[in-house]
């Protein structure tokens, strides 16, 4: 992946969606952020990015207090980190929890492995994150781009696209 050295101003609409979703794709690992009513729960997950359906896909087991905390307060924070080119990417949007197992036995891998047999484990769910927001950060720590990830079916049409930054997921 090339190195762009854009500053946030330079960035298209397009060229932010693209990076988010791109760097989403290459890092894969990112920390699911759950809120629980009282607290946040952090934890690393290995994630499967679909752009064309517009989800991120995570498998998890049925038991875990994120499942219930999910069911409570859908809204969910995944953050992606690249220490290698200090390009961060943060997409938050809403989880929710069932047991597709046709999805579950499409994005099964060897990584998944460390955790269950196979993709017939009863216990593997499938976590979905449609987003709704987000940012980019690329770079040694300078915020080049801040976008805002909403899709038209989010919003019932279409958004302004006119901001630079600013597009949806």
């Amino acid at each position: 992946m090339s190195h762009h050295t854009e500053q946030a101003d330079q960035l298209s609409p397009a060229e932010t969606q693209d990076k988010i979703w791109n760097l989403a794709d290459d890092i894969k690992i990112c920390m699911l952020t759950t809120w629980s009513g009282s607290e946040q729960h952090s934890r690393p997950l290995s994630a499967h990015v679909d752009r064309d359906a517009h989800a991120l896909y995570f498998l998890v087991d049925e038991s875990g207090h994120k499942n219930e905390e999910i069911e409570k307060f859908p809204e969910v924070s995944c953050a992606f980190v690249d220490k290698g080119s200090n390009d961060y990417v943060v997409i938050a949007g809403e989880a929710k929890i069932t047991n597709d197992r046709a999805k579950i036995a499409e994005i099964f891998s060897n990584f998944a492995k460390a955790w269950w047999d196979d993709e017939n484990d009863p216990a593997i769910r499938l976590l979905t994150v449609s987003p709704s927001r987000g940012e980019l950060w690329d770079g040694p720590g300078s915020a080049v781009a801040k976008a805002k990830l909403l899709f038209a079916a989010a919003t019932g049409g279409d958004i302004d696209m006119g901001e630079t930054g600013k597009t949806r997921l």
